[in-house]
């Protein structure tokens, strides 16, 4: 491939690691704006903003939740960032409080220079999620886009491996998790943060690359741990990771099309290739039944 088309499939991605604050609608999305424009003069085209980056997160009712929603894509967060991804020709990936009706859903929002290109709901609903969402229902979708194949997970799916590999199946170069990581019990606070060690090791075992921006602060009492960070194909970081307290964007430069190329570990490996569908699923479950393995008795014997 000649060094003209190599240069096609490069991107600059940024996560931009900010502190929503719960209620304050305009101001937050004021600031991912002022975030969006800062990485877009930096060179970022892809830049992805954290979870419900434009409500804030820890709400204390329904009632709450609701009025800080909004429909998309006619909602005046999304015609903000369009507005903003057309001016800079840039593509973002954003967590929103989604009203769909009766219904909200914790969301991620991906725009291009050219207006909407789609939504991802969350799948896994972390803790009290579960009392003002509803799980998502639209798979893991992959997003045909200029710069690449884009996937979206929000921060508890990247607990889940399956979430990882649905994206990989469906040929995503890319996945963007939008998210607010909280400290995990028995955290050493010198230690690379757990999520950030699931991120490199769903980056490895898929040959893609992750970009996870998440937040900062304390809000309502529940802290937030930071540490943003992006990683290659190959696992190991490449922008990152952030601090675990200040508002910063990371970066780095990435040849999408390598996540295609390099899933031949070798001659004879290919991680996606090499499952044994004829132990488990195509997708997800086993089938064949496990057996119970029992220790001989001395009567047996």
């Amino acid at each position: 491939m000649s060094d003209k088309h190599r240069k096609e499939s490069i991107v600059k991605i940024a996560c931009c690691q900010m502190e929503p604050i719960v209620g304050k609608k305009s101001d937050n999305l004021n600031k991912s704006i002022e975030m969006i424009e800062e990485a877009a003069s930096n060179g970022a085209n892809l830049i992805v903003l954290p979870e419900l980056c434009n409500s804030g997160y820890v709400f204390e009712t329904r009632e709450e939740a609701f009025e800080l929603s909004e429909e998309i894509p006619s909602g005046e967060s999304c015609k903000s960032w369009s507005k903003i991804c057309k001016k800079l020709g840039v593509h973002i990936v954003a967590g929103i409080n989604e009203r769909a009706g009766d219904l909200l859903y914790n969301s991620s929002v991906v725009i291009g220079p050219h207006d909407y290109v789609g939504t991802f709901r969350k799948v896994h609903l972390w803790n009290e999620e579960n009392l003002f969402f509803e799980p998502g229902d639209l798979g893991f979708p992959v997003f045909k886009t200029p710069i690449g194949r884009i996937s979206c997970h929000i921060c508890y799916d990247s607990w889940f491996p399956e979430s990882y590999r649905l994206a990989a199946l469906q040929g995503a170069d890319i996945v963007c998790v939008s998210t607010n990581w909280v400290p995990i019990p028995g955290q050493d606070k010198d230690r690379e943060a757990m999520a950030n060690i699931l991120v490199m090791g769903a980056a490895h075992v898929n040959s893609v690359f992750i970009a996870a921006a998440d937040r900062i602060g304390t809000e309502r009492g529940q802290p937030f741990i930071g540490q943003s960070i992006i990683a290659s194909y190959t696992g190991w970081p490449i922008g990152g990771p952030a601090s675990t307290d200040k508002e910063e964007i990371i970066y780095a430069e990435a040849n999408l099309s390598d996540a295609r190329r390099k899933r031949n570990w070798t001659e004879y490996n290919q991680p996606l290739r090499d499952r044994r569908k004829d132990v488990y699923g195509e997708m997800l479950g086993s089938q064949q039944t496990c057996l119970l393995y029992t220790s001989p008795s001395p009567r047996d014997s």
